[in-house]
């Protein structure tokens, strides 16, 4: 199977928070879906900024994390960080007018080849070059 889905930060995210059930749905759904299905992916700043967040402002725990890693972020995790990676990153930026982090997690969409990126922090049915973004999270 081909990946066609790429998965930012606030989806994995979603699923350790508990203020927001409808989130929390929609977040365990994609993912699901993505890691049934084999079409989603993710980079390894999303791996890094989930972690991130998980730990230090949702509080889950060093299990918990290790869980998320091994069950859910590694069976997605397809794009590294590569100089060209960098380097289309900074062109989107500037062409895009996107922030830095932002314009790298549509570089790794792109170089996975993917036809959507799942998003909240972008224009939800913007395209760049060939990725549809889609905020799941709509109401």
């Amino acid at each position: 199977m081909s990946v066609e889905n790429f998965l930012d930060t606030h989806v994995f995210v979603y699923l350790f928070d508990e203020t927001d059930d409808d989130k929390r749905k929609r977040a365990e759904r994609l993912v699901q879906r993505a890691l049934e299905s084999e079409t989603g992916c993710i980079s390894y700043q999303v791996v890094q900024e989930t972690i991130n967040v998980i730990t230090r402002k949702l509080d889950a725990a060093p299990q918990q994390a290790q869980q998320m890693l091994d069950r859910v972020l590694i069976p997605l995790w397809r794009v590294n960080p590569t100089r060209m990676l960098y380097q289309r990153g900074l062109d989107l930026q500037t062409r895009y007018r996107l922030s830095f982090y932002d314009s790298l997690i549509v570089a790794a969409a792109l170089d996975a080849g993917c036809k959507t990126l799942y998003s909240e922090d972008l224009q939800h049915g913007q395209r760049i070059e060939g990725v549809t973004i889609a905020n799941p999270f709509r109401a």
